[in-house]
């Protein structure tokens, strides 16, 4: 956890992640204020982390079957806002697996995303330029609804570069630098977009022998969260 601890997030979204009994803190690092994990695996599951003021509570109406997008209460700071942690995966769901668990969660959450303050982080497993593969949702679907929303990525907002067309990767399979992708998203309520202050993806040099995503890291101004 060193290395992530580093970059003192507020709040840190884990895909993948063992369960906290699993996590050593030693005595030097930082232990979250608040813990959150769902998964089915002990070893696998979404991890989601918060520090200093900020506390996190799952919402009672999350829905299990759309396993791991979390539905989050955060609270603490200078208003509450929901977050969705997402790892977009469920290979029992064959039909809508990746970025179908997404456009699930759209339909099931709307009243949420189209009423409060959101955020919606993680591994989306997707990008536009896997629309044409034979799947009941996709990529750009998500995009757009999300639009209707109000709700817009924040990478594409800051570096102005359109879906599909991302220059910075987040994702090298099988840890390979020649086959990079772009999966990993933030996605946020308009009044967040406007205190948007930086995006920043890992660099691979640094991340390859930790993961094959590097993370990506979003700052809004402080005195507004």
């Amino acid at each position: 956890m060193y290395f992530i601890l580093k970059n003192k997030p507020d709040i840190l979204i884990i895909p993948e992640c063992e369960h906290p009994d699993k996590l050593n803190f030693p005595k030097d690092l930082t232990k979250p204020a608040s813990t959150l994990w769902h998964g089915r695996n002990q070893n696998k599951g979404l991890g989601v982390f918060s520090y200093g003021k900020y506390k996190l509570k799952l919402l009672k109406n999350h829905n299990s079957e759309i396993k791991t997008i979390l539905p989050i209460k955060v609270s603490g700071g200078n208003f509450d806002f929901i977050l969705f942690a997402i790892w977009a995966y469920n290979p029992l769901d064959r039909n809508y697996n990746y970025i179908g668990q997404v456009w699930k969660a759209l339909i099931f959450y709307e009243k949420i995303l189209k009423k409060q303050s959101v955020i919606l982080i993680g591994d989306f497993n997707s990008n536009v330029l896997w629309d044409k593969l034979n799947r009941k949702s996709n990529h750009s679907m998500v995009v757009e609804k999300l639009k209707s929303f109000d709700i817009h990525s924040t990478y594409h907002h800051h570096l102005e570069e359109l879906q599909g067309k991302e220059t910075q990767p987040t994702f090298f399979m099988y840890h390979h630098k020649n086959k990079p992708y772009h999966i990993d998203y933030c996605f946020a309520s308009s009044n967040f977009i406007k205190k948007l202050i930086n995006v920043e993806v890992g660099v691979y040099e640094e991340w390859k022998k930790y993961s094959d995503h590097k993370p990506l890291s979003i700052t809004f101004n402080s005195e507004f969260i």
